[in-house]
């Protein structure tokens, strides 16, 4: 299929997730979504109809495409035929899976300490510290500039994250100290930007911070090096913070709140990963083997003669 057949429609597609003010991140996973069925279809998907969409949706399945990447395009085709195209009929012909309830990944608080006794320079120590002590996604420890940091109220101060939500998390002292010696080491191309607007961790061109790539790759060599043999992700030290305030008391939607959760029920998946509350539960086979307490009796009272 040719540019010039869908440049148009991809524009009229870019002012409408524009004017509903979505992210980047999630306007270019309904390009590509588009893209992909173009593709198929070998024609612009303004030709498309309902039984096109369903052979589509066959032939994800057929090929081997998760549950999860398969929801992730029918969103953007929905977006496609619902708002842009108004082809209200097509986008009722678009359906969405029930993705398997997988429990987190999650750290000992041993492999924990070992990840972070082997982060080979300061930089990956800091960026590794603010995401497990701070339960921060990857995209908000790369983005925090020096704004954002109220050690006077030992808060970090997150700003139009996930869903666009403001939230506050702690600054721990351990914390407060190692971005104090960051910030004497940390070199930057923003000599003439406000301090207050200067990147945490400045990026390779001028004005942009560093990627969530280059912290997922220090991530993974800190892993290599500690020994760690779990199949994690850098978003495994968010669940870990939730997940050790939990084995350690902390109320649940204390945790809801540093999380930026909508739904406690999002916050409550952690209890089934929380292995020291999990083990501190006795088994009802163990008190099987245990004797069986008679319940006493009341006595009464005969009353006298």
């Amino acid at each position: 299929m040719s540019t010039d057949a869908i440049s148009p429609l991809r524009q009229r597609m870019f002012e409408d997730m524009n004017a509903r003010k979505l992210c980047a991140g999630t306007q270019r996973g309904h390009i590509h979504s588009c893209k992909r069925f173009a593709a198929f279809l070998k024609r612009s998907p303004d030709t498309a109809t309902a039984e096109d969409i369903r052979r589509f949706q066959l032939h994800l399945s057929e090929t081997g495409a998760s549950i999860c990447n398969r929801n992730r395009m029918m969103t953007g085709l929905r977006f496609l035929f619902r708002v842009t195209l108004r082809r209200l009929d097509l986008a009722a012909a678009i359906y969405h899976l029930r993705e398997p309830q997988k429990i987190p990944q999650v750290m000992s608080p041993d492999e924990t300490r070992r990840l972070l006794a082997v982060a080979t320079s300061l930089k990956a120590r800091v960026l590794l510290s603010l995401s497990y002590g701070c339960g921060l996604r990857a995209g908000e420890v790369v983005r925090l500039k020096v704004k954002h940091i109220d050690s006077a109220q030992r808060i970090i101060r997150i700003e139009q994250s996930k869903s666009r939500k403001d939230r506050n998390v702690m600054l721990s002292p351990e914390t407060v100290d190692l971005l104090r010696q960051w910030w004497k080491a940390r070199r930057g191309f923003d000599a003439t930007t406000p301090v207050q607007e200067r990147w945490l961790f400045p990026g390779r061109r001028p004005g942009t911070p560093m990627t969530t790539r280059q912290l997922s790759r220090l991530f993974h060599e800190a892993v290599n090096e500690a020994g760690i043999k779990k199949s994690v992700t850098l978003h495994a030290l968010r669940h870990s913070f939730a997940t050790h305030l939990l084995e350690r008391g902390t109320d649940i939607r204390i945790i809801q709140a540093l999380l930026g959760h909508d739904k406690l029920d999002t916050t409550a998946r952690y209890t089934r990963v929380a292995t020291g509350m999990i083990v501190g539960i006795a088994s009802p086979l163990d008190l099987l083997s245990q004797p069986r307490k008679r319940p006493r009796r009341n006595r009464r009272e005969h009353p006298t003669a």
